[in-house]
């Protein structure tokens, strides 16, 4: 499987940020368009396994799936460079700046969500025969969630938005811990098993993922969900990419530099 070191695998995390924050408009656009496409293909595979098989955990244990293969292929999710392009600033890597890393944040944003609402738009044909008929079983499901993690949360007025916020806050957690695992072999199936573990998590907990949010929510409203999209902005992506920013950063970016690359001096015994 060969298992990289935490030392070598952290710094691993910052040459990935670095490179971000100078990588092409091009480039990063279209890594993050095709990050977007695929998370969201991911998640009507496991909300149709869900519904399907009538037990979500079988949904949180594929869904996984959609996570590997972007990785593999080297795309960028949003979710990831918010926790990986931050410590290149923090290292100091020459020519990094702040306006590069939030240049980097901006240009990944929308092209998660083109390639998410590419894939809303796809799927919905699919779900309504080309908006011919009613949503059909899976896609009705994809548009409650829409509402249910809207309105949902609204109606609880500021607990609800410090809920959705912490929900988003454990999301990043675990899966900028899996953009790690990616890092910790040099191995597919070492990547793979390391990404699989946190993703899986996160899924099965329904936390609040601004990705596959740009997908769901969409999706909901193409198929006639019963809210705005103003509530989508407000209620749910806004927050949710903040708490996304947090939890990765603090739970994932920070603790790992802060122990593994300054690592703290060994104490004297003597």
């Amino acid at each position: 499987m060969a298992y990289l070191l935490p030392s070598e695998f952290v710094t691993k995390m910052v040459d990935a940020g670095e490179s971000k924050v100078f990588m092409s408009t091009r480039d990063t656009l279209i890594r993050a368009y095709m990050a977007g496409a695929i998370l969201a293909l991911a998640a009507v595979f496991a909300i149709t396994a869900s519904v399907q098989t009538g037990y979500p955990l079988i949904g949180a244990i594929l869904f996984p799936v959609g996570f590997a293969m972007l990785y593999l292929l080297g795309f960028d999710l949003l979710t990831g460079v918010f926790v990986l392009t931050p410590l290149a600033l923090i290292d100091k890597r020459p020519g990094v700046t702040i306006g590069g890393v939030l240049r980097n944040w901006g240009l990944v944003f929308v092209g998660n969500f083109l390639g998410a609402f590419t894939v809303a738009i796809l799927m919905s044909i699919i779900f309504t025969f080309g908006f011919s008929t009613e949503p059909d079983k899976v896609g009705t499901i994809i548009a409650g969630i829409g509402e249910k993690r809207t309105l949902g949360y609204a109606q609880y007025g500021a607990a609800g938005m410090l809920t959705i916020f912490v929900r988003a806050m454990l999301c990043n957690w675990m899966v900028s811990t899996g953009v790690v695992g990616a890092m910790i072999s040099t191995s597919v199936p070492g990547k793979v098993i390391a990404m699989w573990m946190p993703i899986m998590v996160f899924f099965a907990m329904t936390f609040e993922h601004s990705i596959v949010n740009m997908f769901l929510f969409p999706s909901a409203l193409i198929m006639g969900g019963n809210f705005s999209i103003m509530d989508y902005i407000i209620w749910n992506e806004i927050p949710v990419v903040l708490g996304n920013l947090v939890g990765g950063l603090a739970f994932t970016g920070l603790t790992l530099y802060a122990t593994h690359i300054r690592t703290a001096p060994k104490r004297n015994m003597g």
